[in-house]
């Protein structure tokens, strides 16, 4: 008689004396999400420049978030099918070579076409990362995934801080806004040697036939997800909830500028607000570790987002600093805790990371129209208040969606769909 296949031991086998140790692992988390936000904040402080340089106009210029915001959104579709195809360590090493390469093409963009291209190569880097790599924490990191995410997300954000300090003044030195942009192509190159070392890989010939069957997301999977209601309130939340940060990274600091601020003052006011996000993103997620229900801080970071967006809209010269740091921070700790959230659903990493890309994708294809939104308010009403009224109802909106994430129903929100993915290949979904 043929003996029972020992999956315990075939894992091990693939993990044994091979896997990188625990902390190279946090390093490459980190520098990963450090590269994924500078080629859009370094935008918005150079923004009166680039107008002159290439004749983009204000809604011109807000393609170059909104392109690589929808790029993201419609790649995160298809993070999962990548991931199985090609495994998640290969899927980010190659988004992060797309992504240096978009940053290192805009040091000889000629004109406003050349440089919304290559701000979509680079959406489409971020995009693919953005997919694969929650799956991979959930996988690598299964008891603590709200600190590690926390670790990504905080990353992410100090990203966006280093694009918009840096960006002006590496201008200023070279005299070339090419040049700053461009810039980024070094640290993506270096997360990508770092990714090489540090980041798992999957040992094909010790996962068993019915292993990979199991663990690989498919078509009909994906859709199983799409019919629970759950998912796409994942969505319009987490989407909703971005919209802000997107605006805030293309016009806060036009904003300021039109308020006689200085590219390099605006710059830094924007990096504040990055370091903010960063700060919560990374506090938020562990205190909420404490508790399976999240809401509370969830709630409270929505606050900070609204409080942050009114004082923006009545009273923008009184406290710049305060509304920047408060909005930030509520914004930071709220992408966070909703990447947390969307992995606390299901337990499977293969499972919870394709609800993670399909949240992550529907919620960027909405976040990508604000700033285009923000820009048509501009142009309408001669001033950016108007924006910052419409993201302060978009907080209110998402509170009320965020209320409804009773872990108590985590359950029930999928138990239907666990049956019917478990004859598509998509694992538990319970």
């Amino acid at each position: 008689m043929a003996q029972a296949p020992d999956l315990a031991g075939a894992a091990a086998r693939t993990r044994s004396g091979r896997a990188p140790a625990r902390w190279l692992v946090l390093a490459a988390v980190a520098g990963i999400g450090l590269n994924l936000r500078p080629f859009l904040t370094a935008v918005g402080p150079l923004a009166p420049t680039i107008r002159a340089g290439t004749g983009l106009t204000y809604q011109g210029m807000a393609w170059l978030t909104l392109l690589p915001m929808l790029l993201m959104g419609v790649g995160a579709f298809f993070g999962p099918a990548l991931r199985a195809r090609l495994g998640a360590r290969n899927a980010v090493l190659g988004a992060l070579a797309l992504l240096g390469a978009g940053c290192a093409l805009r040091l000889g963009v000629a004109d406003g076409g050349g440089l919304i291209a290559s701000a979509a190569l680079c959406g489409l880097g971020v995009a693919v990362v953005q997919a694969a790599f929650p799956g991979l924490v959930k996988q690598e990191f299964p008891g603590r995934v709200a600190p590690v995410m926390g670790l990504y997300s905080a990353a992410l954000m100090g990203g966006g801080a280093l694009g918009a300090q840096l960006s002006p003044y590496v201008t200023a030195l070279s005299g070339s806004w090419r040049e700053a942009l461009a810039l980024w192509a070094l640290p993506a190159l270096a997360a990508l040697a770092l990714g090489w070392v540090a980041l798992p890989r999957t040992h094909r010939k010790d996962r068993l036939p019915d292993q990979a069957a199991a663990r690989s997301p498919s078509a009909g999977a994906t859709r199983a997800l799409l019919r629970r209601p759950r998912t796409w309130l994942l969505m319009g939340g987490f989407g909703v909830m971005n919209g802000g940060y997107a605006s805030l990274v293309a016009w806060l600091a036009p904003f300021y500028q039109g308020h006689g601020w200085s590219a390099s003052a605006s710059g830094a006011l924007v990096a504040m607000m990055a370091v903010a996000q960063a700060g919560a993103a990374l506090l938020l997620p562990a205190l909420a570790a404490r508790r399976v229900d999240r809401r509370a801080w969830m709630m409270l970071a929505l606050a900070m987002q609204a409080t942050g967006f009114a004082g923006l809209a009545l009273w923008p010269d009184a406290a710049p600093y305060a509304w920047a740091v408060i909005g930030g921070a509520g914004l930071g700790g709220c992408f966070a805790l909703y990447l947390v959230v969307a992995l606390d659903h299901l337990p499977d990493p293969d499972s919870a990371g394709a609800l993670s890309a399909l949240m992550q994708g529907g919620g960027f294809l909405l976040a990508a129209l604000a700033p285009w939104l923000t820009a048509m308010l501009q142009a309408h009403t001669g001033g950016f208040a108007a924006g910052w009224w419409y993201h302060l109802g978009c907080a209110a909106l998402v509170a009320g969606l965020t209320l409804r994430l009773n872990p108590a129903g985590y359950v029930a929100a999928y138990a239907a769909a666990s049956a019917e993915s478990s004859a598509v290949g998509i694992g538990r979904l319970q």
